[in-house]
Parts: C-alpha cells; structure tokens; sequence
C-alpha cells in the first residue's frame, strides 16, 4: 500500500503502522478485527492522536483461461498480468482521489 512506512506486530491482535501520506507522518496502532490467512485482514485504529478509521486489505486472486493464440501469448508474455495490475492501481487511484459517491447504484441484490 503506497504510504505505509511499516507495519509491526505487537501481539496476535494489535499492529504498531507508520505511515507518509502527503508529506505527513503518521503513527498509530490498529487493532486486527478480522483476519483470513493470504486473503484479507481487517482493522481499526485505536488510541494515538489520529482519528479512528477502519481498513480491510484483500489479496486479488483471478484464473484467466485464455481463448485462442492471442490471448494465449499474451497470457504467456505477461500482458494479462501487467494489464491486470494496471487496472488495480487505476481503480485505487480512482477510490483513493474520490470525494464523494459516485452516484451509482448500490443496492443489494
């Protein structure tokens, strides 16, 4: 995650993180609320000066089956995984830089 100087583990449940997010340094402890082995881990900040937030990380996992010689030397060359990984850091750029909703539906199915 761009910002995050570093992450130490206190104990099983509390992590110490400092962070650099427009110029500005940060440190504070986060507490582990949820956590899934190589899939997702969620915390909230606790105690420190800054204010409370909440956070999840996830670890992206897609099985691409190629269909026909194009995609199958793209999949090989590495262009499925670089346009894969440019989408994501567009998408996070996009949510990062976002003020307000979007305005798109988000109801539950």
């Amino acid at each position: 995650m761009d910002g995050v100087q570093c992450v130490e583990q206190v104990d099983d449940a509390l992590t110490h993180r400092v962070t650099k997010s427009g110029g500005v340094d940060q440190e504070f402890d986060a507490e582990i609320t949820e956590q899934v082995p190589d899939e997702r881990i969620a915390w909230v900040t606790v105690g420190g000066e800054t204010e409370q937030s909440v956070g999840v990380e996830v670890t992206l996992r897609m099985d691409f089956d190629p269909d026909g010689l194009a995609q199958t030397m793209a999949a090989k060359f590495g262009f499925i995984d670089r346009k894969v990984t440019g989408d994501l850091k567009r998408f996070k750029k996009f949510i990062e830089e976002s003020r307000t909703q979007t305005g798109a539906w988000r109801a539950e199915t």
